[in-house]
C-alpha cells in the first residue's frame, strides 16, 4: 500500500496526513517545524489506530470482537487485557446511561430498519421489540482470573461503533504525545482530540454545525487540551406523519429516537465523548443535560429538532 503523503501548510508549521482507517476519515497533524519528525509521529499513530482497528472490527473474523461473537451462548473467549478493559469501561457506561449505551447493539435485526425515502410508517412495537430482545449489556459477562468474555445468550453481538473511534484517537494522541509532539490534532471522522496551540499560538476552536446547513457553522468552541464528539441526525432520519424520526435506534425500545437533531459532547479524552454522544441523544434533552451537568470536566451542546440550542453549565460559546 502506497504511504499517505505529507501535507504542510505554507509556514511549515502543520503537518497533517489524510486517510481512511477503521472505515472512517481520519485527519491526524502535528503543528512542529520539523518535517520528518512530525511524519515519524503521525506514522505511529497511524500504526496505533491500526492495531486497534484489527482488535475490534467486526470485519474479521479473526478479531477478538468476533470470536467473542461466536462464542455467544457457547463459552467465555480469552481476550488482552486492552480489549477486556475497553469492554468493562463499556459496561459501566451502560449502567451510567440506564442502557442508552450498549455494545451489545450488534445484535439488533437490521430488517427492520431502512432509513431510505420508501419508509413510510413505523414498524409495529411488538416487532420492534423483538429485534431489539437480544440487546442487553447485563449478559455480558467478564471473568477477572482469565480476562475472559461470554455473552449469555445465542445470538447476540458485541461491537464497538459507539466507543472504538474514540478509543483509537486518544489513543493516537497519546503516542504522539509519547514521542514528543507538543501540540496536535487527531479527528477521526468528526471525533477529535486536540493539545497544545495552534501554530499561531492560540487554542484550537471547533466551528458547532448549523444543524440545517452542514457546511455552515453558527458558533464555535475552545478546546485545547480536550475532546469532541457529535452525534447527529443531519444525513439520516425519515420524515413520518410530519415527526422527524433519527437514524439513532433507542437500544431499550427498538425505536428511532426523537427530540434532537445533534448533540456535541465535550470531555477530557475522545472516547468518553465518543461514547456519551449517543446516548445522550437517546436520553433526550432533559434527561441528558441531567447526566451531563452530574460530571466533572464534561460538557454538551444540544439542538432540538426545533432547532433550539441548549447548553450544559459548564458551557459558554462564543461566535
Amino acid at each position: 500500500m502506497p504511504s499517505t503523503p505529507l501535507l504542510t501548510d505554507p509556514a511549515g508549521q502543520l503537518h497533517k496526513k489524510v486517510l481512511r482507517l477503521m472505515g472512517n476519515r481520519f485527519e491526524i497533524s502535528a503543528v512542529t517545524t520539523d518535517a520528518a519528525f512530525a511524519e515519524t509521529a503521525i506514522d505511529a499513530a497511524i500504526d496505533e489506530v491500526s492495531r486497534i482497528e484489527a482488535l475490534l472490527t467486526t470485519f474479521h473474523s479473526d478479531s477478538q470482537t468476533n470470536q467473542i461473537n461466536a462464542q455467544a451462548g457457547i463459552s467465555p473467549v480469552r481476550v488482552d487485557q486492552e480489549v477486556f478493559a475497553l469492554i468493562g469501561r463499556s459496561l459501566k457506561l451502560s449502567e451510567l446511561t440506564q442502557g442508552a449505551f450498549d455494545i451489545t447493539y450488534g445484535s439488533i435485526d437490521q430488517r427492520l430498519w431502512n432509513f431510505d425515502t420508501t419508509m413510510t410508517a413505523l414498524p409495529d412495537r411488538e416487532m420492534a421489540r423483538q429485534a431489539v430482545r437480544l440487546i442487553n449489556y447485563r449478559n455480558v459477562l467478564l471473568n477477572e482470573a482469565d480476562n475472559s468474555v461470554f455473552l449469555r445468550e445465542k445470538g447476540m453481538r458485541i461491537g464497538f461503533g459507539g466507543i472504538g473511534k474514540g478509543y483509537a484517537a486518544e489513543r493516537a494522541r497519546y503516542v504522539m504525545a509519547r514521542l514528543g509532539v507538543t501540540s496536535g490534532v487527531v479527528n477521526a471522522a468528526g471525533d477529535l482530540t486536540a493539545w497544545g496551540k495552534q501554530p499561531n499560538g492560540e487554542p484550537w476552536t471547533i466551528g458547532i454545525a448549523d444543524p440545517n446547513t452542514r457546511q455552515a457553522a453558527f458558533s464555535k468552541l475552545s478546546i485545547s487540551g480536550f475532546a469532541v464528539a457529535t452525534s447527529g441526525d443531519y444525513e439520516k432520519y425519515v420524515l413520518i406523519a410530519g415527526k422527524r424520526y433519527s437514524h439513532t435506534i433507542d437500544p431499550r425500545t427498538g425505536y428511532p429516537v426523537t427530540g434532537l437533531k445533534s448533540v456535541t459532547i465535550l470531555a477530557p479524552n475522545a472516547e468518553l465523548a465518543d461514547a456519551l454522544a449517543t446516548p445522550v441523544m437517546v436520553m433526550g434533552r432533559s434527561v441528558g443535560l441531567h447526566l451531563i451537568n452530574q460530571m466533572p470536566q464534561v460538557g454538551c451542546i444540544l439542538i432540538d429538532d426545533n432547532d433550539r440550542l441548549f447548553t450544559s453549565k459548564n458551557i459558554r460559546l462564543h461566535a
